[in-house]
């Protein structure tokens, strides 16, 4: 597999105030997959005929993307502050490569917390920060163990795999893939849901990825991973040996207050009816979302402006927000 690449500068990185350098990185071999479609009989498998055709089409190159330097992540600091371990292993490994010719490397991570605290916002945020493109999968929906690595076309209604789809689909060879809720992966004792990541998972064997569906090797080794869990012991160690393992606790309650105010201004700022409220909300009403989860703070604020317009009020009350038994804190308690 060739992998001669020609540098170019990308699309602006956003709030990382960063230009993204991109390499051109080759995933599959053309002749491969011209070799496979012209064994496949007329009329016969027309899902795969597609599949190949769709891959002699777009080609095997996409862009390997990295900052072109440190880029700033004041802004994630602030905005996850119960991420602050995270961000500082993100940090040094974006500075491995940041003034050298080497490719980004990103640890496979696991980031192990209750449900709403962020996780995969977080994910979608590091996404954003190193300008590439994301797949998602969540787990805890499965109906079948081949989401991740494909089933064979002998099989009715058998498809390709997310990997493959998010690396022949897209633009970008290291695209980062969320793993939602791993550990509800279910699955029968014959096909385990997660047995591809166990290669997928390893920089050396993930550089020939084969898709069950398919059967071209492809180059997943650029990939990077975010897992999400509640419980990590429902996950096999030998994934869990793979991946920098990181326990994420509910923010604080002065740093939940802090969330909240930023996502009001956040709100207020990106709508021409915001405004019509107060430039901040009262200590009362922050006080109340010291209560939520980060994920609940959004849809309380909809609420509260929703009822304070209905009311013909520019200021918003406590009496606005949702009930508060809902998104209250749990204690967090994780068993090793």
């Amino acid at each position: 597999m060739s992998q001669r690449c020609t540098d170019l500068v990308c699309a602006d990185l956003g709030r990382s105030s960063a230009i993204p350098i991109a390499r051109m990185r080759h995933l599959y071999r053309l002749d491969e997959v011209e070799r496979r479609l012209t064994r496949l009989v007329s009329k016969d498998h027309e899902q795969l005929r597609s599949t190949y055709e769709r891959m002699l089409e777009k080609g095997p190159e996409r862009f390997q993307v990295k900052p072109s330097g440190l880029p700033v992540m004041d802004h994630l600091y602030d905005e996850l502050p119960n991420f602050h371990p995270v961000l500082d292993d993100v940090r040094r490994q974006l500075a491995l490569c940041e003034d050298s010719g080497d490719a980004l490397e990103i640890t496979p991570m696991l980031l192990l917390g209750p449900p709403g605290v962020g996780k995969t916002h977080f994910a979608r945020e590091l996404s954003q920060l190193l300008g590439t493109g994301m797949g998602f999968v969540s787990m805890s929906s499965l109906t079948a163990g081949w989401v991740l690595s494909g089933a064979s076309s002998q099989w009715k209604g058998a498809r390709p795999g997310k990997v493959f789809e998010t690396l022949v689909d897209g633009a970008y060879a290291n695209p980062l893939i969320v793993v939602d809720e791993i550990d509800k992966a279910g699955g029968e004792h014959a096909y385990d849901p997660l047995g591809s990541l166990y290669s997928l998972l390893e920089h050396d064997t993930a550089h020939s990825f084969t898709d069950e569906f398919a059967e071209v090797p492809i180059d997943a080794s650029q990939v990077i991973w975010v897992a999400t869990a509640n419980d990590e012991r429902a996950i096999p160690e030998p994934i869990l040996n793979r991946m920098n393992v990181y326990e994420v606790p509910m923010p604080d309650a002065d740093a939940a207050r802090r969330i909240a105010l930023r996502l009001y201004a956040g709100i207020r700022a990106a709508h021409e009816w915001g405004r019509r409220f107060d430039d901040t909300p009262s200590e009362a009403v922050l006080e109340r979302f010291a209560e939520m989860a980060p994920r609940e703070m959004r849809r309380a604020w909809m609420t509260a402006f929703g009822n304070a317009k209905l009311a013909r009020r520019t200021t918003i009350v406590q009496a606005d927000l949702p009930d508060s038994g809902a998104g209250k804190r749990t204690p967090i308690g994780f068993v090793h």
